[in-house]
This record gives structure tokens, C-alpha cells and sequence, in this order.
């Protein structure tokens, strides 16, 4: 062998000697001169994610609480420049009150088309959405200038939700009794769902985001929607002679919907997987409007028959206060103001908006607007994207 050869096969097996012993493998006490060299680490599976929710669904931050997005001031990039505002749609009187709700005052009445019945967020927070039932459209609010822009005609467009993936928009349609799936930007009808039941008017989704609860108002039923296939696949009659439901919302843990009822006077407590028998909970007369504290630990209910709002502990599974408005009122529909502090109520038979200390139940003022106030946003609010409604974010 040349010499040059036998020095470089000595270096070579010194060296691997060196590897070897660097290694795991040297404990077995070889000199590793005839070891392969240390195979690389096998690459490691991606994680699955922890929910397995509807394609392309933001990913679910924590199984435990659908609403950790929505700590106090935790806002989106995308509104942290928007001006605070409360956003008043007035049915009777084709208008939306801005409220500034530093001051508590009506700053800008804004003209819209007829019989405004919600103001919507849209999936991508960047738009309000007023939802003109009687008028056939839709008419935008830019959030950043408070201004209004040219309406989109959607028919019979009483309430407005978004899928958790953000593809479509829901048009509950109430008198013409569908689902009506649209693209959630340009609202071009995708496709129609007629439903059996009258009234379509609330909803919520589940954790996953596969499914979603609605409430039949003069029916008195629920349904059960299919969000991927855009397809009712349960439906039940409440057991209550003359139930009316209204506002529906999914407990922090996603294991139970509570939907309230205005004829009832209460909350039925549903499981959505099973979608079997609710179990119901007194809260008071008219119950309507369903909200849950920035610490996911409770839920304001507005009983409008009587001028109260409810307040349930979700880990107690109690109510535990009820806070009465001073003067009486018809608290209705609203959300909570972006530190939690707050809780926004429009008064749908007094032509007044309330706001309510969260902490002691205590009416900090009450604000005239015009006749017929009801779906009010508080604008902007914490989370990634709005699922629709008033302002329900995940």
C-alpha cells in the first residue's frame, strides 16, 4: 500500500474513533473505529392541532375557553386605531345613533335604509354591517371614519353571522324562512337553506366551528346546521307552550349552548353534540340578550320584560345577581365595552341606551336615541374575528 494511503486510512479511523467516542454509542466500550457515524434525529411529526375545527378556522387558542381571545383590551392589529364608539340602530326610526362612550353622548345620527335591526362586524373587523331588514340591505360603516358607504341589496336581512372560517356570511333570513349563505365580502348569494321553522333570528358556534346552533323566534324551535355542507341535519320543538328564543351563546368550555327566551322567561341549556332535551333556568320576564364578562367567568342576561339584568356564574352554574335598572327600562341587545367594564344595553320600548357598571350592576347613564333601539355594537372589541351578530368574537 502506498505510504501516503496507510497515513490517511490511520487519520481516518483516528477520527472516527474521536465521533464514536463523542457519542451515545462509546458507553459500550468498542473504540468505534468500524461505526457508522450518528444517524441525524428522525424529524419529528407536526403537531395536530389540539380542536380539530372546520378547515380553515383559525386555529382554537384554548379548548378550555372559546372566548380567550377576548381578555380585556387584547385588540386586533387590524382595529386598534378605531375610535371607540357604541352603534345604535333605531328600527322605527331608519337611523343609527353614534354614541361616544367616554362622554355618553350622542356625537353623529347616521341615515340608513328601513328597519335597521342589527349592526354586524364583519369576520374581518374591518366593516360594520347594518342589517336593514324591511329595506332589503346591507349598509356599510367604516369603523375607522364612522362613515357610511354605498348599501349592498341582501333580502329580508334580519340578522347577519359569519362562519368561523371566514367564507360566508348568514343572512338570517326570518320572514322568508332561510339560511341564506353569502360570500362574506362581495355578499353574493352562494347558497339557500330553507328552513321549516319561522322566525330564524340568533345563533352560535361550537368550538370546532363544525356546527352551529339557531333559534326559531315564532316557532319556538331550534336547528342544528352542518357549516361545511350549509345543511340543517337536527331540529327540535322547545317544551314550553309558546316559546319564543332569542339570543344564543356557547359556554366558555363549548360543552352546552344557552339560549334565551323572551316567553319563557329564562334560558334553555342545550348540549350541542348530543342536541338532546334542554334542561331550562329561571332568570326573569322577557329574557333576551346573552353576554359574556372578559374574564369568561360570567354571562349578563337582559330580561326586558322587567327592566333587570341577570348575571350567571358559569363555574357555580348559578345565577348569582341580578341588577335592576333604576326607573325601570326594556334592556335589550348590546355587548361589553373593551376593558369589560361596561355593559351596553339598547332599551327597545324607551328610545334609550344604557350603560352598566359590570362590576357593581349600577346604571352609569342612560342616553336618549331613537325610537325603537335594538342590536347595538360596542366597536371595537377584543378577539381575532367576529363570528357576527353584535359582536361575537373568538
Amino acid at each position: 500500500m502506498h505510504p501516503n494511503l496507510v497515513k490517511r486510512t490511520l487519520l481516518t479511523g483516528a477520527a472516527l474513533a474521536v465521533l464514536a467516542a463523542c457519542g451515545a454509542g462509546a458507553k459500550d466500550g468498542s473504540d468505534g473505529a468500524t461505526r457508522a457515524a450518528v444517524p441525524a434525529p428522525a424529524k419529528k411529526a407536526a403537531k395536530k392541532p389540539v380542536v380539530d375545527g372546520l378547515p380553515g378556522m383559525p386555529p382554537v387558542l384554548d379548548p378550555k375557553d372559546v372566548y380567550a381571545a377576548d381578555r380585556p383590551n387584547r385588540l386586533s392589529p387590524v382595529v386598534r386605531d378605531f375610535p371607540s364608539r357604541v352603534y345604535v340602530p333605531n328600527t322605527e326610526s331608519d337611523t343609527v345613533s353614534v354614541i361616544d362612550p367616554r362622554t355618553y353622548q350622542v356625537i353623529e345620527t347616521l341615515r340608513v335604509g328601513r328597519q335597521p335591526q342589527h349592526v354586524v362586524p364583519s369576520w374581518d373587523l374591518k366593516t360594520l354591517w347594518v342589517n336593514n331588514d324591511r329595506g332589503n340591505t346591507l349598509t356599510p360603516i367604516d369603523p375607522r371614519t364612522g362613515k357610511t358607504g354605498r348599501s349592498v341589496e341582501v333580502h329580508d336581512p334580519y340578522n347577519l353571522y359569519f362562519t368561523p372560517d371566514g367564507k360566508y356570511a348568514v343572512v338570517m333570513a326570518s320572514l322568508d324562512r332561510e339560511l341564506v349563505f353569502r360570500d362574506s365580502h362581495t355578499m353574493k348569494r352562494i347558497k339557500t337553506e330553507p328552513v321549516t321553522c319561522y322566525g330564524v333570528n340568533h345563533a352560535d358556534f361550537s368550538l370546532d366551528g363544525r356546527y352551529f346552533i339557531v333559534s326559531c323566534e315564532f316557532s319556538g324551535e331550534l336547528l342544528k346546521v352542518d357549516t361545511e355542507k350549509m345543511k340543517v341535519v337536527a331540529q327540535q320543538k322547545l317544551p314550553f307552550h309558546g316559546a319564543m328564543p332569542q339570543d344564543v351563546k356557547i359556554s366558555p368550555d363549548g360543552k352546552r349552548f344557552y339560549v334565551a327566551d323572551m316567553k319563557a322567561d329564562g334560558m334553555w341549556v342545550v348540549d350541542g353534540d348530543t342536541f338532546g332535551k334542554p334542561a331550562f333556568l329561571h332568570t326573569g320576564k322577557g329574557c333576551h340578550g346573552l353576554y359574556v364578562s372578559r374574564d369568561s367567568h360570567e354571562m349578563y342576561v337582559s330580561n326586558r320584560g322587567e327592566g333587570t339584568v341577570s348575571v350567571f356564574d358559569f363555574r357555580a352554574n348559578a345565577l348569582t345577581k341580578k341588577w335592576r335598572l333604576p326607573q325601570g327600562g326594556s334592556p335589550d341587545m348590546g355587548g361589553v365595552s373593551a376593558d369589560g367594564k361596561v355593559l351596553w344595553l339598547s332599551g327597545r320600548y324607551n328610545s334609550e341606551v344604557y350603560a352598566i357598571d359590570t362590576r357593581t350592576g349600577s346604571q352609569l347613564a342612560r342616553i336618549k336615541v331613537g325610537s325603537g333601539p335594538h342590536g347595538l355594537a360596542v366597536y371595537p372589541q377584543p378577539g381575532r374575528y367576529s363570528l357576527g351578530h353584535t359582536g361575537v368574537f373568538r
